[in-house]
């Protein structure tokens, strides 16, 4: 079949397109991207039969005349081409099935195989295609097409046809090399050599390069240089590193790329996987830089080396169509998992199914982290698929935490007595405070304020914007170990993981002993600072309604308990080997049977291995599972109302889609910049944080576009960030919560 006569697209031929797709399949192969010869050739043939569909006289018309699809004349292209494909050509008639799966499947514009069951298309179907020499597709071949879709094979060779397809439609090199990380760590080090001519790679990195083709399930204490293991076990191959919070991952991004990278061509071999990437690019530019050309490469998983979140590529377990790109991208790849113990139960759940699919597939894992728990372990190399590691454990005799316990709640005249201590030593005295809630971090601020504190900062997540980046540069700056200073920042979980700060004293509420080594892990973080009295603070009791008790609550009551147990004799010296002998004693499977946590984890665990594929549709899915929506306070609005009105008008100026490409995209990084000018102004809330029995709080609605708005709302803010209503003022607001969608 001549296939330079029909057009794929305006623009191109089904020749030419194809032609594409099998010269990015040969840029896997030849990179060693599909290491099976023969998925590789039933991949072939799958590419080469996708398109065939096109032909069809009206798909052909509606190229020539520019008119949209009419189901009542024309079936959906990749349905047609199945017709092509003739089983006979195959020595098994399972790869004929498999490779129909892919084709059949690589759209899914309607219910594929109801539009080939359904009697009422089987003339149109003979009709659009009786110009052409096709095959028959019986009913026997449907069944079977539907039952394939667990097939591994059958998986991976969809997969790589949706990656060549989507990367010949969108004119996006499907893979960048990596022949450059290697060589990045040893300059690197020769940057270190020159400060310090004994530098050299520690034994976990050591340990890290030794071991790049097998899984590693390392333990090592904060500061041991976790990124640059990671990045020695990725080498010179295809990899991700996956973290907790955007904050840690711009982080490590803006290192990797000056330190690792000197900034030399970052858009060929390094990305940022989040959801406001785009953003962080449109800011973070420079002038030579075709930012819409970066991130489509970086969201097609293009570039060798991605820093992301969990959403963005572990939304695969949950089998929507067209979840088999990423999956076979995972699988050649090689993913670090930084900090696994900052994950709920759900999250974990999601997570460990993922590890244990991609290993399957014929990916590796790596997990660092600084606490290990041993029922995390037992779920990861048990169960369906478990995972064999090389494990190693890393710790040094640094001494580092002086621990003293409070047998009661948090407490601000313990703090403000140290604060003044140290101020009349004039010794340094930066005191971190980190609080299990919002609520109570806002209390404590107020407390210190009252006493006469003035050198006092605070940050959570229910900041605006703007003011949440500029404290986070604040709270780096001042938390810097070089850095000799007097002042106390209060704040919540969000300092656990990833973030390089470094306070000379930590006043901490308990919330389980993973998460209060991490806080640890923000106090004399280089070992340098003197021990013989108390640097570390941690009070046991919290208050009792943020412990789980049917669905109220977050922090785990058994593990909870655990935990204070597990710290009641705990003061003096708290040495890296004491904290993971006391996670090895605590956390252990049989202590947390009956625990909410576990039984969570067992039943996300159990509903995403049972979930069949294309059951779920990708708009429905909220792998992070939050409850809350974004809002402009009133006051601030106000302040800055010229400004964020004069932006929405922008906006919603209509944009002449006849112009060319590059100037569509030049207005549409500017219409992202302008949305980030209003959203910049934007504090999430919870569905309760606001609205009033009997009163709908919505000032006004800011549009971003046709679709999307963002409401001014009237709620607390001030300097203390934003403020939850109290449950009396709650009460009674589910029934108007519908006031507020």
């Amino acid at each position: 079949m001549d296939l330079s006569i029909y057009k794929a697209k305006p623009e191109k031929t089904i020749r030419q397109h194809t032609d594409d797709l099998l010269q990015n399949l040969d840029i896997l192969k030849n990179m060693n991207y599909i290491k099976d010869y023969h998925i590789y050739e039933l991949t072939k043939i799958a590419c080469e039969y996708h398109d065939y569909g096109k032909s069809n006289r009206e798909f052909q018309k509606r190229i020539e005349n520019n008119t949209k699809f009419n189901e009542n004349i024309e079936i959906a292209h990749n349905v047609l081409s199945l017709y092509f494909i003739d089983k006979n050509k195959f020595e098994n008639i399972d790869d004929y099935y498999k490779v129909g799966f892919a084709v059949l499947n690589h759209h899914n514009y309607c219910d594929n195989i109801r539009a080939i069951e359904n009697e009422q298309n089987k003339k149109l179907i003979e009709s659009l295609l009786s110009e052409f020499e096709v095959n028959a597709v019986t009913r026997r071949t449907t069944n079977k097409l539907r039952n394939i879709a667990k097939n591994e094979e059958a998986i991976l060779i969809k997969g790589f046809l949706h990656k060549c397809d989507y990367s010949s439609s969108g004119e996006i090199p499907i893979e960048y090399e990596n022949d450059f990380l290697n060589c990045g760590l040893d300059n690197l080090l020769k940057k270190w050599k020159l400060g310090n001519d004994t530098s050299s790679w520690n034994e976990l990195q050591q340990f890290c390069k030794e071991n790049t083709n097998n899984n590693i399930m390392v333990v090592a204490q904060t500061g041991m240089g976790k990124t640059e293991a990671g990045l020695h076990w990725i080498g010179n191959n295809k990899g991700f590193f996956i973290l907790p919070l955007k904050t840690a991952i711009n982080s490590i991004y803006k290192r990797v790329k000056e330190d690792v990278l000197d900034e030399n061509h970052i858009e060929s071999k390094l990305a940022l996987l989040h959801s406001d990437a785009l953003s962080y690019y449109n800011n973070d530019k420079n002038e030579e830089m075709d930012i819409m050309d970066y991130y489509n490469q970086s969201k097609q998983l293009s570039i060798p080396l991605s820093i992301s979140t969990l959403d963005q590529l572990f939304d695969f377990v949950f089998k929507y169509q067209g979840y088999e790109l990423k999956l076979a991208t995972l699988s050649y790849s090689k993913m670090v998992i930084d900090e696994i113990q900052m994950y709920g139960a759900d999250l974990l759940a999601y997570l460990i199914y993922g590890m244990k699919t991609v290993n399957k597939f014929g990916g590796k894992v790596a997990i660092l982290t600084a606490t290990l728990a041993p029922f995390i372990r037992d779920l990861l190399k048990s169960g369906e698929n478990p995972i064999e590691f090389q494990e190693k454990t890393f710790i040094n005799d640094i001494k580092r935490h002086n621990v003293k316990v409070y047998h009661s709640q948090i407490n601000s005249d313990i703090i403000y007595s140290k604060f003044q201590e140290n101020s009349e030593l004039r010794i340094s005295n930066k005191i971190l405070v980190v609080c299990n809630t919002v609520k109570k971090a806002q209390q404590i601020y107020i407390e210190l304020l009252d006493k006469g504190v003035s050198d006092i900062n605070i940050l959570h997540s229910k900041f605006i914007k703007c003011e949440r980046a500029a404290k986070e540069k604040e709270i780096f700056k001042f938390g810097d170990t070089k850095n000799i200073g007097t002042g106390i920042w209060i704040s919540t979980q969000i300092v656990e993981a990833s973030l390089d700060i470094d306070f000379d004293y930590l006043f901490t509420e308990l919330s389980d002993i993973s998460g209060l080594f991490q806080r640890l892990g923000r106090c004399n973080r280089k070992g340098v600072k003197p021990i013989d009295k108390p640097n570390c603070f941690v009070f046991l009791n919290i208050d009792a309604n943020i412990l789980t008790n049917g669905t109220k609550g977050f922090i785990d009551s058994k593990i909870y308990e655990l935990s204070k147990d597990a710290l009641k004799d705990v003061n003096g010296l708290l040495t890296e080997s004491d904290k993971i002998s006391i996670i090895n004693k605590y956390l252990t499977t049989e202590n947390l049977e009956g625990s909410d946590y576990l039984s969570n984890y067992r039943r996300f665990s159990k509903w995403i291995e049972e979930l069949e594929p294309y059951e779920m549709d990708k708009e429905d899915i909220n792998l992070r599972n939050i409850i809350s929506y974004d809002v402009i306070p009133n006051e601030i609005y106000k302040e800055h109302q010229e400004e964020i009105d004069e932006n929405s008008i922008k906006l919603l100026k209509v944009v002449n889609r006849k112009l060319e490409k590059k100037q569509l995209e030049k207005l549409k990084l500017e219409k992202i910049k302008l949305k980030e000018d209003i959203k910049k102004y934007t504090v999430p809330v919870g569905r309760y944080d606001i609205y009033f029995k009997g009163n709908n709080a919505i000032i006004k609605k800011i549009q971003l576009s046709r679709n999307e708005f963002v409401n001014v709302v009237d709620c607390k803010y001030n300097e203390l960030g934003f403020i939850r209503l109290t449950s009396e003022e709650v009460k009674g607001i589910e029934e108007n919560f519908d006031n507020f969608l």
